[in-house]
């Protein structure tokens, strides 16, 4: 009885690797449109991904535009009158352009368009201009992001998955932000 207990866990054993690797974020072909709170994948195919201490190099070193794409909700239209409407706050990496919620993996035109006139301001019209695109840790906004960086021709694309929370965790500085001015949908 002993040796196919002693089978069972050499499988076992044998097979675990295997299973975790299963388990790992993969990168989809495509932009991930659902889910965008959940462990994103170690990498971004056309992209340098970047550390905390990476990022904050380039940060000191001011070589890069910034760009945070955490999402924010607008004002609701049909609030009764009276009502009075708080924006949760923003504090991001000093010096960033925040272009909110242009990381979903479906975006109607003007946004796509909002995104693009960013970068092209982020990058000063420079396609080569190294960009550090982030959002939150485990947030597939700042990869979905990054990718449509990448696929409207940007060529030095950074995507910095730990975000403000790993920012914030190396007690760096940040920045009470306020969102680039988003058009009308």
């Amino acid at each position: 009885m002993r040796w196919p207990l002693a089978a069972a866990i050499v499988a076992a054993m044998l097979a675990a690797p295997a299973f975790a690797q299963q388990q790992e974020p993969f990168e989809p072909e495509g932009f991930r449109t659902d889910n965008y709170r959940a462990p994103v994948p170690a990498t971004l195919e056309g992209a340098r991904v970047l550390t905390t201490a990476e990022a904050e190099a380039i940060w000191r070193a001011k070589s890069a535009a910034f760009i945070d794409v955490l999402p924010r909700p607008p004002k609701p239209k049909n609030l009764p009158e009276g009502t009075v409407w708080r924006d949760a706050p923003r504090k991001n990496i000093p010096g960033s352009i925040w272009l909110p919620d242009t990381g979903y993996g479906n975006l109607p035109p003007a946004m796509e368009d909002y995104f693009r006139r960013g970068l092209t301001r982020a990058s000063r019209s420079d396609k080569a201009a190294l960009l550090v695109i982030y959002c939150l840790a485990d947030c597939w906004m700042s990869w979905n992001a990054a990718k449509r960086a990448l696929a409207d021709g940007y060529s030095n694309v950074a995507w910095y998955p730990e975000g403000t929370d790993g920012w914030e965790h190396a007690k760096l500085p940040t920045d009470e932000a306020q969102p680039e001015p988003r058009p009308e949908q």
